[in-house]
């Protein structure tokens, strides 16, 4: 039998920092668990790499795969953006400060950052599923890193001005000089200061110049599928377009099967996969 403490099956034992809305119907929060043990906070960040995720274990209730929604250097917690949608979401939603929960990761193996430095980054991201993009935003240009990399483009689209994500950091972004923050909501709305449309629209009509960049588009399913040909329009490389299969996610460690595309493990194998790679497996977008 394995180690307990090495077991992929054993999840790190946390508790809740914080929990706060961010979306006006409620369906969107995000949470900050803590670790119990100091150790497990240096262990998961020391294999962390933005685009990852984890399953999160709620005691009695089940488990559920989220994305990791926050950058290493914040602090010694791990936030996750949760959508309201089954027993698992519903009750990280209504948990308590200090309550106990599980958490198992980091899994997956994130966005290729060592191959993009020196390029222009280009993140199209809608929903919930933003909080990946976010996160790795952050990590990007809250740090030294920032210097490796090229121009830092967003273009980021919500229902309605109050399904947005983040405000506080999006407000600071448009403000950067050194990132273009593009936001936009599905239909007009008063006093919206920025652009209306669909996020495929948006994209082509803000056309993002595909030399020495790569595009990473995180969303709903339909925005992914209607976007990725956009941008290979555009004159984006297969190659250099990666998007993540985050909601395909079941055991998260490549056991259970429920994940594959063809011979592909997305936990594993995944979830970021670069459009060319997609291109060689049987359709799922």
């Amino acid at each position: 039998m394995p180690d307990k403490q090495t077991s992929p099956y054993t999840p790190i034992p946390m508790h809740l920092l914080r929990s706060y809305p961010e979306s006006v119907d409620g369906l969107l929060r995000s949470v900050e668990l803590s670790f119990d043990n100091p150790a497990d906070c240096k262990a998961f960040y020391k294999g962390y790499n933005p685009g990852q995720f984890c399953q999160i274990s709620i005691f009695g209730k089940g488990e559920s795969a989220i994305g990791i929604a926050n950058a290493s250097w914040e602090g010694d917690f791990v936030r996750f953006t949760v959508q309201r949608m089954g027993v698992v979401t519903s009750a990280l939603h209504q948990m308590q400060v200090s309550e106990p929960l599980g958490m198992r990761g980091p899994l997956g193996n994130g966005f290729p950052l060592d191959e993009w430095k020196g390029k222009n980054l280009i993140f199209i991201g809608g929903g919930s599923a933003f909080s990946t993009l976010y996160a790795t935003v952050k990590h990007i240009s809250g740090s030294h890193l920032k210097k490796d990399f090229g121009r830092i483009s967003i273009i980021y689209g919500t229902r309605t001005s109050g399904h947005v994500l983040y405000k506080e950091s999006l407000k600071r972004w448009h403000e950067n000089h050194e990132i273009d923050l593009f936001q936009t909501i599905d239909n007009p709305e008063p006093n919206w200061p920025y652009l209306v449309g669909f996020v495929p629209d948006t994209v082509r009509a803000i056309s993002p110049n595909p030399k020495n960049a790569v595009a990473v588009v995180c969303g709903p399913p339909i925005m992914t599928k209607f976007t990725l040909p956009i941008l290979e329009d555009l004159g984006f490389k297969p190659d250099a377009i990666y998007t993540s299969l985050e909601k395909r996610m079941k055991c998260g460690i490549g056991k259970c099967g429920r994940c594959n595309i063809g011979p592909k493990y997305v936990c594993k194998d995944g979830p970021v996969f670069s459009l060319a790679e997609l291109h060689t497996l049987p359709n799922e977008l």
